[in-house]
């Protein structure tokens, strides 16, 4: 079984997506989660291009990381200029990572259009610039950026700059598809002759971008035509529409065509990595990603579920809990009996398909249903419901009043409303205030803030989500608007609904659904611990 190295560069190209900005703190969270899905390389960041990469790599150094190496990232020496006064080689060194990876122009266009210098200058600046950072005693991977490209245009040329970067003594020829529209059959074409040409000298790399939706597709290509190194960023990040996905690819390679790539183990942390890396980056998981997506396997149709509740091989390419995974049944007009069963027994085994429980909960959903309610995408709210009527649902706090108002024009940044709220909890009253952007906020901060002083786990919960829809167009703004909240404690997301001609009534009944599930399920939880 070939085995497979990953570099990961979720700190380095991820970070170029559009709404992230990484924390020095962030980086090193990121790095531990990386490491323990065993993930060879981290291409960390560019020592050379802001403070920030500069503190992470001191800092990463008091990191015992277990299975991952730390690499900087930089080019090739400037044009016409010596190694040793280039600033880039000088902070690659300063970051004192023992692999480091440059990239360089394998394309002609780049090099005299965009560089503005000489072919043979350019093949002098990769050569020269590798075996600076070997005779300093780095390991270095070489990125040939816009290989495909060259490939296409200048194929010789761009075979050249391989051949400039093994003479320096490249440990990793990493083939770059920067542009990210190259098809698969030149993909095809373009790994196996640059297998063929130095795959006896370095480790042949792949590294691919999504701009024609095809960076999956084209690092397995790369990977069957004899590539061994393959980068990407975990959960799809980067620059326009993003890197290759790893966390696409590993299971792909390893649970499809038969590479070794992370440990059995290892792949069960896979669906909890990536929610967490993506928790760090302030992104909600994409809910159709492969393997990982909470919609994987996700179940709709009843002839699907009912299928699938007798062999799950009948619509599941591969076991969810093999990527730690879950499957989901959604309830719906088109699902059946079976899936209302099958997660009212997820909440509570002991209740049979036949008991009169059953059909009371059945009743219910279809009432709230008729009201606007829609238990698909909600699936806290519908554990709380079955709670109160199996009995086993805990008051745990009284809603007495909230009160809210706004503010035009704005008396400050960020804060156009206020809202009041009275709870209480047991025989204890607590009043409590809150600004914000908007009433909805305001009185999520002001319920924060009065139950915190009980439950100091309601500090952990954060909004992902909030999305409201108006379910009676007719009624102009009298309209009864349904409002879904997506909540996270870092570790798991639940959604929660709230249905009301008031959209700060609906919201309410959200946003404490909200925290009443997470209650619930750490109670619940730690009574399996």
């Amino acid at each position: 079984m070939k085995k497979i190295e990953f570099l990961d560069s979720t700190l380095r190209d991820g970070s170029q997506g559009e709404g992230i900005s990484y924390s020095v703190q962030d980086k090193i969270y990121i790095c531990k989660a990386l490491d323990e899905l065993g993930i060879s390389y981290i291409e960390a960041g560019n020592p050379g291009s802001n403070p920030k990469d500069l503190e992470f790599f001191k800092q990463i150094k008091k990191v015992e990381l277990k299975n991952s190496k730390i690499c900087a990232f930089g080019s090739t020496r400037r044009k016409d200029t010596g190694c040793e006064e280039d600033a880039n080689l000088k902070s690659l060194l300063e970051a004192q990572t023992e692999y480091v990876v440059i990239f360089g122009k394998s394309w002609n266009f780049q090099v005299t259009e965009i560089l503005m210098t000489s072919l043979e200058e350019n093949l002098k600046m990769i050569k020269e610039s590798i075996e600076y950072l070997k005779n300093n005693g780095r390991k270095v991977f070489y990125d040939a950026e816009h290989f495909f490209t060259a490939y296409e245009n200048d194929k010789e040329y761009a075979f050249r700059t391989i051949q400039a970067a093994v003479d320096g003594g490249a440990e990793v020829i990493c083939l770059c598809e920067t542009k990210g529209g190259i098809m698969p059959d030149t993909c095809k074409k373009a790994v196996n002759e640059a297998v063929s040409r130095f795959g006896g000298k370095v480790k042949i790399g792949i590294h691919t971008h999504n701009d024609c939706g095809l960076a999956v597709a084209n690092s397995l290509i790369a990977v069957q035509e004899g590539a061994s190194h393959v980068q990407g960023t975990l959960i799809g990040t980067g620059e326009r529409t993003g890197n290759a996905n790893l966390s696409t690819i590993i299971p792909d390679l390893q649970l499809k065509l038969g590479y070794e790539c992370i440990s059995e183990e290892q792949m069960k942390n896979l669906t909890s990595i990536c929610n967490r890396v993506a928790e760090i980056s302030n992104l909600s998981l994409n809910a159709q990603l492969p393997f990982v997506g909470k919609s994987a396997f996700a179940h709709k149709a009843g002839m699907h579920i009912d299928a699938v509740l007798k062999n799950p091989f009948a619509y599941e390419h591969v076991p969810p809990e093999v990527v730690g995974n879950s499957r989901v049944f959604l309830m719906s007009e088109v699902a059946g009996r079976s899936t209302i069963i099958n997660k009212i027994q997820k909440i509570a085994p002991e209740v049979k398909k036949d008991d009169k429980v059953v059909d009371e909960i059945i009743n219910k959903v279809k009432e709230l249903e008729y009201e606007g309610y829609q238990f698909e995408g909600a699936d806290g709210s519908f554990e709380i419901l079955v709670y109160k009527i199996l009995g086993y649902y805990k008051n745990y706090f009284k809603l007495h009043y909230y009160q809210t108002n706004g503010s035009n024009p704005r008396p400050e940044k960020g804060v156009n409303s206020c809202a009041q709220i009275k709870v209480g909890v047991g025989n204890q009253i607590e009043i409590t205030a809150g600004e914000g952007d908007g009433p909805v906020n305001a009185l999520d901060i002001a319920l924060r803030r009065a139950l915190e002083k009980f439950y100091p786990v309601v500090a952990k919960i954060r909004l992902v989500d909030y999305k409201v829809r108006v379910l009676d167009e007719k009624s102009a703004t009298a309209s009864k608007v349904r409002v879904i909240i997506e909540s996270t404690d870092g570790e798991i997301n639940w959604t929660t609904i709230g249905v009301s001609c008031d959209v700060i009534e609906a919201s309410w009944i959200a946003l404490s659904d909200s925290i009443e599930y997470k209650l619930i399920y750490d109670s619940v939880h730690s009574l399996h611990v």
